[in-house]
């Protein structure tokens, strides 16, 4: 069971600053240690702002066009390979790969079979292991797969200029091309931590993780519709990176923010939409300023206009048919 976390402690939103510890910054080599580096050693790069908006698993892309497509889906627990040659039989303890008998950084040099969108058989190998602080049964895995076609091993996640080397989160289920989350026995997600599966795991959503008895499996799903402003819950996002918002749940693991912080002021945000495990319940606009028509024409028939109070001045205009907007699971706020 996580901790409540209150908003005047967290920073909810697209952008999250994070500062390096004083502790990881001692421990950082010198310059020349670090040229004297082998592969595969832990790296400290500077994470300050992580970007959010249309990544789903956080990877590259397969196709590059089609946010849709990734260089690497889903992983097989049943075959991984230790540096020694040894073949074991891998399981997943929450957001944790786990051998009988070897600690986390034993695994430090295994290669796994990965798949991608295209169905591609994937050599993924761990390179790094990183428990969290904030989870005993979290741990961030750097992780590299092989490029046949440059011949080198290549971090499958998005870089970006403040986040060079991301990491990736071990997650249960695969999530298919529409963003649905699916139970495939033996198979797990690496998902990267600039993409919106990971984050909503990082925000508190842990898919593996309870509150009041309840499991967070369904509210980690809809938080990664929600991150990606994924309306018709067709897997396509309509936001842009670095979008900043706020979000609060039914379980109160996030509650509003309610006092101005750097970056974002309550008072000039307002509702956007209330979320379940396949899209918007219910929407009042749009996060990247398109008409909220337009954007509701490519899942025709799915919502209807309505005008309905959800509460703490959340108001709809569109209801999924069907749906009890009030029963969402999860809303967002944001700037208009």
């Amino acid at each position: 069971m996580q901790p409540r976390m209150s908003s005047s402690r967290i920073l909810k939103w697209v952008s999250v600053v994070v500062c390096l510890s004083s502790q990881a910054q001692a421990e950082e080599p010198s310059p020349s240690a670090r040229s004297r580096s082998q592969p595969c050693q832990r790296q400290q790069p500077e994470r300050i702002v992580w970007p959010q908006g249309t990544h789903l698993w956080g990877t590259q892309r397969q196709v590059e066009k089609d946010e849709t497509s990734s260089v690497l889906m889903s992983v097989s627990l049943e075959k991984l390979r230790l540096s020694g040659g040894e073949k074991k039989h891998v399981r997943l303890d929450g957001g944790r790969l786990s051998v009988p008998g070897l600690p986390a950084q034993g695994l430090v040099g295994a290669v796994l079979e990965g798949t991608s969108s295209e169905a591609e058989p994937v050599e993924v190998a761990i390179c790094g292991a990183e428990p969290s602080a904030e989870d005993e049964r979290m741990v961030w895995y750097h992780v590299q797969i092989w490029n046949a076609e440059s011949a080198t091993w290549e971090n499958p996640c998005v870089a970006t200029s403040r986040m060079l080397n991301p990491r990736a989160l071990a997650v249960a289920g695969v999530w298919n091309e529409s963003g649905a989350r699916q139970e495939l026995p033996g198979r797990f997600t690496f998902a990267c931590e600039n993409g919106a599966i990971a984050k909503c795991a990082n925000w508190g959503y842990r898919p593996w993780a309870s509150k009041d008895g309840r499991p967070l499996t369904e509210l980690h799903q809809a938080c990664t519709r929600m991150a990606r402003a994924d309306y018709c819950g067709d897997g396509r996002s309509h936001t842009h990176q670095n979008t900043f918002i706020d979000m609060y749940d039914s379980l109160e693991v996030l509650t509003p923010a309610t006092q101005a912080v750097a970056g974002w002021d309550p008072t000039k945000a307002s509702f956007e939409a209330a979320w379940g495990p396949d899209g918007a319940q219910c929407v009042a606009r749009t996060r990247d300023g398109r008409k909220l028509e337009s954007v509701l024409a490519s899942c025709p028939g799915r919502f209807e206009p309505v005008a309905e109070e959800l509460g703490q001045g959340d108001r709809c205009t569109h209801r999924r048919k069907g749906a009890d907007s009030k029963a969402a699971l999860l809303r967002n706020r944001s700037y208009q």
